[in-house]
């Protein structure tokens, strides 16, 4: 008998069912492929059902997924801009339910169901439950980043509703004032349990990176409950979505006690987030490793430095070509147009039936480890200086809007 087939004999390999599921926007779940066992089937769905956002958290997810993914035009300050996004009703899953002691390293969802866990693969929208896409956001983090930082409605917040207090105690208690609803209790209990450390080492982590001292017997977090925000950010500090509703963690009013009877304020200095207020997995993309390209508009790439062999260069070369237009007139001043739209937004002011001018080269700045990919190197590549006559170079990063576009300056009031 092989190792494998020994060990599953035996119980300790996981019996794995993969599964294709459909939500609508009301969290109501539907198997369309998968395990025949009507309990697996009902774990599933139940789960899908208890874990994935549904009404105004759907939407924000949603309309998040498409501005990041450059899918929709425009730039999106207000509440109201960002809701002129239509909103996908149908959401496919797949993944797999997993009984068994198996927990992977992945960057896939991996959600605890009794006795296993269930892991999303994928997920795809439908306007009409016909048509599936699934729009991704630039993987380039300078380009994630710009887009965030050019749609100010990523910085707005949900309606707050109210503030909650948790002490929670190493023992496991957790005291809530005011106490939620019977059907966010749940909820909320397992919010605070992921906040403070599921296990003691978690626990003791967590306190000590927020500058506390010894290991407490209890910590207390005060929690701003809000609705949905339009848009959904890594820079804002939603903790979790539970029932449609955001929990944020208040900086002020986290405490801990060592003896059950004084509690002591954490010091938010020490406390403070790495980066310059990003969040730690934002600020290390800053880390990332990129070579610079020199795309002309008459069809010709340079490269900086690379010594990638001759037939991948040409496939990156077309590649660029066919995501910024060049060596195509029209194509690469409509590509320039939107490049130069989207950096100066309200900065300029095109007259209808005029043209901005059209740069002679761009250079970007790509991820070296999408220089081996095979996916268009549009949803990667960040664009970072622009020639108008070939030779002059004009920072896209530089507050200053270039000379060549001084006339279309909007008139002052």
């Amino acid at each position: 008998m092989g190792e494998a087939k020994r060990r599953r004999a035996l119980g300790l390999m996981p019996a794995v069912h993969p599964f294709v599921a459909q939500l609508d926007a009301e969290g109501n779940a539907t198997i369309l492929s998968g395990p025949a066992d009507a309990a697996l089937h009902a774990l599933i769905t139940r789960t899908l059902a208890d874990t994935q956002l549904t009404g105004e958290a759907w939407a924000s997810e949603y309309r998040s997924a498409e501005v990041l993914s450059g899918q929709v035009p425009g730039r999106f300050v207000t509440a109201e801009d960002v809701q002129r996004v239509p909103v996908a009703p149908y959401r496919q899953l797949t993944g797999e339910l997993v009984i068994g002691p198996s927990a992977p390293e992945t960057d896939d969802v991996l959600l605890p169901v009794e006795g296993g866990h269930l892991r999303l693969r994928g997920q795809q929208h439908s306007m009409d439950g016909q048509t599936w896409v699934s729009p991704s956001a630039p993987r380039d983090p300078q380009a994630f980043l710009r887009v965030l930082q050019d749609n100010p409605a990523f910085s707005l917040q949900g309606e707050l509703i109210a503030q909650l207090r948790a002490e929670h105690w190493l023992e496991g208690r957790i005291d809530l004032d005011p106490e939620p609803p019977e059907a966010l209790l749940e909820g909320t209990e397992e919010i605070v349990r992921e906040w403070h450390g599921t296990s003691v080492q978690d626990w003791s982590e967590i306190h000590t990176e927020l500058g506390g001292e010894g290991v407490p017997v209890a910590r207390r977090t005060v929690f701003e409950l809000r609705r949905p925000a339009p848009l959904q950010s890594p820079m804002n500090r939603v903790f979790a979505i539970r029932r449609g509703i955001e929990f944020v963690p208040v900086e002020d009013g986290a405490a801990y006690t060592l003896d059950g009877e004084d509690w002591i304020a954490y010091d938010p200095d020490r406390a403070a987030l790495p980066g310059g207020g990003l969040p730690p997995e934002l600020a290390s993309l800053f880390d990332l490793e990129t070579v610079s390209v020199i795309v002309h508009a008459d069809g010709r790439v340079e490269w900086a430095d690379t010594d990638l062999p001759g037939e991948r260069l040409d496939a990156l070369n077309e590649n660029l070509r066919d995501a910024t237009g060049a060596g195509d007139p029209p194509h690469w001043a409509a590509w320039t147009a939107s490049v130069l739209g989207e950096t100066y937004g309200e900065e300029l002011d095109v007259p209808e039936g005029t043209a901005l001018p059209v740069p002679l080269a761009v250079k970007l700045d790509l991820p070296t480890d999408a220089l081996h990919d095979d996916d268009p190197l549009s949803q990667t590549f960040m664009e970072s200086e622009v020639s108008f006559d070939g030779t002059t170079w004009r920072d896209l990063y530089d507050e200053d809007l270039p000379p060549e576009l001084g006339a279309f300056r909007p008139p002052t009031t």
